[in-house]
């Protein structure tokens, strides 16, 4: 990516805010305890007429045992790499701290091959801003030290104006708009992380045993195999009375956030466990948002003793347990063994193609009275309903009006018969249909 910019530091030094300050969202989660970040976090943001790339990480912190530590410390390896400008941030109020020192040490390899800012942050006083000075014994950083406070804003337009004088090019506005988003739902520990890994090739996210991993959810832009979208990993959702802290409560909100913002809707469920009370839940919470849906039955490799029929048995359990909701396609994945993890994309693209199709009017009338014709709506009170003509309406899901003479007295039986015609003749594989009765 062109034009990025990493915000680097230990924790709680004020990285996400200033994050979300320079995207225009409240995009990451920010909370008083350290350690809230832990994955890198992408967003778009401009400054006079120039775009550029954020990425926000976790809290460096140098020489611990700590199995996400660990794997922060490698994320925000990463994304110095990746970086065209760093920009360093200290607390001014804490003042400088060990870990400022140990970070500085990381980041002397890579004095004059990149720009690095040293960005003095929570510098809202005068007194707290002369303060700063003592952060140019870290010996890092490309001319003067720049005071902000992330929280209000200030100083941060001077520091912009440093960063884009970088950027040469003029770059597109938010380089991924108008490109299908598809997230990745389900409870916790799944597998939906490393879904998200093997399919960008790359450690993107942090992967453990431990439940609550992923906090933020994380967006990347995937192009390979002629596809072209966005891929969203998200928090696992659990139960709201097993929500015992603050951060988590947020993870479920971006989550819920992410699934609304979303196309298609990947749910992972664990093959181990079957279909449980929450992954009924996703379903019908992706369902009730209009999305497209695939579930995605994770670790079928460690399901032993597979009959001819297992797959058909574990299928009708789940779609016993998600009706009414029958339209979602089902794909058996291991993430691990990498089996059938590309069909399961190729779904999710083609119930995105499904969701956006047009059906001309003149194919849908002839398909769709020589069906009514067929099967004609049953008499109310003596009355006949008599269905004129269909038509396609312009919304972002598909909707169909059929134009009648007694709207009021079709039944739901029979709209679902419509339904499955539709279904049957257009393919509507993964998308919610709306079918609408107006007077002709």
């Amino acid at each position: 990516m062109k034009n990025t910019i990493a915000i680097v530091g230990r924790p709680n030094v004020g990285k996400s805010t200033l994050f979300n300050r320079l995207v225009g969202q409240r995009k990451a989660i920010m909370d008083n305890e350290s350690g809230v970040t832990r994955d890198r976090h992408y967003g778009y943001g401009d400054w006079t007429g120039k775009y550029y790339t954020v990425i926000d990480t976790g809290g460096y912190v140098h020489g611990s045992d700590d199995v996400f530590e660990e794997e922060i410390r490698k994320q925000v390896k990463l994304a110095i790499d990746e970086a065209d400008v760093v920009l360093f941030m200290v607390d001014v109020d804490a003042g400088l701290h060990g870990l400022d020192e140990e970070f500085a040490n990381v980041l002397r390899r890579y004095q004059g091959k990149k720009p690095i800012y040293l960005v003095a942050n929570k510098a809202d006083t005068n007194a707290r801003a002369h303060a700063a000075g003592e952060f140019y014994a870290l010996g890092v950083g490309d001319g003067d030290i720049f005071t902000i406070s992330s929280q209000n804003g200030s100083g941060t337009g001077d520091l912009l104006d440093a960063v884009v004088s970088h950027f040469d090019d003029p770059w597109e506005e938010e380089p991924d708009s108008g490109l299908p988003k598809i997230a990745v739902l389900g409870r916790p520990n799944v597998g939906k992380s490393s879904l998200f890994n093997l399919l960008l090739g790359e450690e993107r996210t942090i992967v453990t045993d431990i439940a609550g991993t992923t906090r933020d959810a994380i967006q990347t832009r995937y192009n390979a195999f002629g596809n072209d979208f966005i891929l969203v990993d998200t928090a696992g959702l659990r139960r709201k009375n097993k929500v015992h802290e603050d951060i988590e409560f947020y993870s479920v909100l971006r989550s819920i956030r992410a699934m609304e913002e979303s196309d298609v809707c990947i749910v992972m469920l664990d093959a181990t466990r079957g279909i449980e009370a929450q992954d009924v839940n996703i379903i019908g919470l992706a369902d009730r948002n209009r999305k497209g849906i695939v579930i995605v039955v994770n670790k079928w490799d460690l399901i032993e003793d597979k009959q001819t029929n297992t797959v058909k048995e574990f299928e009708d359990q789940i779609r016993e347990k998600i009706a009414p909701i029958s339209y979602p396609p089902i794909i058996f994945t291991s993430v691990l063994t990498k089996q059938r993890v590309h069909k399961a994309i190729e779904t999710a693209v083609q119930v995105y193609n499904n969701k956006t199709k047009k059906v001309p009017t003149s194919q849908l009338n002839e398909v769709m009275l020589r069906e009514i014709e067929a099967h004609q709506p049953p008499s109310v009170k003596g009355k006949m309903v008599r269905i004129k003509y269909v038509t396609q309406l312009p919304t972002h899901n598909p909707v169909f009006a059929f134009f009648c003479n007694l709207p009021q007295y079709v039944k739901d039986s029979y709209s679902r018969y419509l339904e499955n015609r539709l279904r049957e003749h257009f393919d509507f594989t993964g998308v919610p249909i709306g079918i609408i009765f107006r007077k002709k």
